[in-house]
């Protein structure tokens, strides 16, 4: 029996409007990722790389085409019903890691966990326990200011797991981070993959990060136009 994918499109497209044109930011886009696989999402910039995570992530809609997470269709939601999805589903760590200064690393994983409509853990037992899997055991009540960007982005993704999302989105995790603090970057998103058993689709420019996936999508021109185990 085939498996069921957590994430789907089918002929998705994204039309902008900017002054009197039209751009074509995704051009039937299909794809297919199922539960605990690591992707890649690759290609220049303006292919549509960002636009296509942020409909992936009920961020935006489609102009046309179909989006299903978890077998529900997310194409025509409203914005409360993709807030819903959202909170439910799934994380998001972007480039730029928006921790809030005046808090230490628990407070700010822990934030999810005390907004959240339905609460499933204790916050700061939570907290700890997430950033301690990512190596932070001893950084605890340090203040963003006090950590480096590599640690600075690995609380980021622990907040983005506060709540159990079973897909996290990265958006060029890595990019604004040295090699080594984007490899202890790459390392942690392994680790919630193994251990947690979650999605991780990630968005990046740089090919050494993206052989490290299981598969690789490249996009160009707003369509998907290559498929790959690994890119050497």
């Amino acid at each position: 029996m085939q498996r069921q994918p957590v994430i789907l499109a089918r002929e998705v497209t994204r039309q902008l409007k900017l002054g009197a044109h039209i751009v074509h930011a995704l051009r039937g886009v299909n794809l297919e990722i199922h539960r605990n696989e690591m992707i890649g999402i690759i290609g220049p910039s303006g292919s549509g790389k960002s636009t296509l995570l942020g409909i992936i992530g009920g961020l935006d809609s489609p102009s046309t085409g179909r989006v299903e997470i978890d077998g529900i269709d997310i194409s025509r939601m409203n914005e409360n019903q993709l807030t819903d999805i959202r909170n439910q589903k799934i994380g998001f760590v972007f480039q730029f890691f928006n921790l809030i200064p005046t808090l230490t690393a628990v407070e700010n994983v822990a934030l999810p966990i005390e907004f959240a409509q339905m609460r499933r853990h204790q916050p700061f037992s939570r907290a700890r326990e997430l950033l301690d899997m990512l190596g932070l055991g001893d950084r605890f009540n340090h203040k963003p200011n006090e950590l480096s960007g590599g640690q600075q982005q690995r609380v980021a993704i622990a907040r983005a797991l506060a709540n159990d999302p079973p897909i996290l989105l990265a958006d060029e995790p890595t990019g604004n981070l040295d090699s080594h603090s984007g490899e202890t970057v790459m390392a942690a998103l392994n680790t919630i993959r193994d251990e947690n058993g979650t999605t991780v689709v990630l968005v990046t420019h740089d090919r050494s990060l993206a052989s490290q996936m299981d598969r690789v999508l490249l996009l160009e021109d707003g369509k998907i136009t290559t498929e790959d185990q690994a890119i050497d």
